[in-house]
């Protein structure tokens, strides 16, 4: 039997070009480039293959006195989406 992997996981990048928020977090975020991460899982039982998605993070870097620190924080697809429209609006 052939050991498969479940799971897989993908990055991108996006750009903020204003300050933003997430739903959950009470701070604003400056604007720049920011690493999404996206963790999948194989769907059992299926006869094609086929992820779901089971995690989507935002790396944030820190900055000032959090300088050299890295936090990874939980989202949701929907947020991010709604705080890159609510970005793209200020450019109109």
């Amino acid at each position: 039997m052939r050991n498969r992997m479940n799971t897989r996981s993908s990055r991108l990048m996006v750009t903020f070009s204003h300050p933003f928020a997430l739903a959950g977090y009470a701070d604003e975020l400056p604007a720049g480039g920011y690493e999404v991460i996206v963790e999948e899982e194989l769907i059992q039982g299926l006869s094609f293959e086929a992820y779901r998605t089971t995690a989507t993070y935002l790396l944030v870097h820190g900055r000032g006195g959090r300088s050299g620190r890295t936090e990874l924080r939980l989202i949701t697809q929907k947020d991010l989406e709604t705080a890159l429209n609510r970005d793209s609006e200020f450019h109109t």
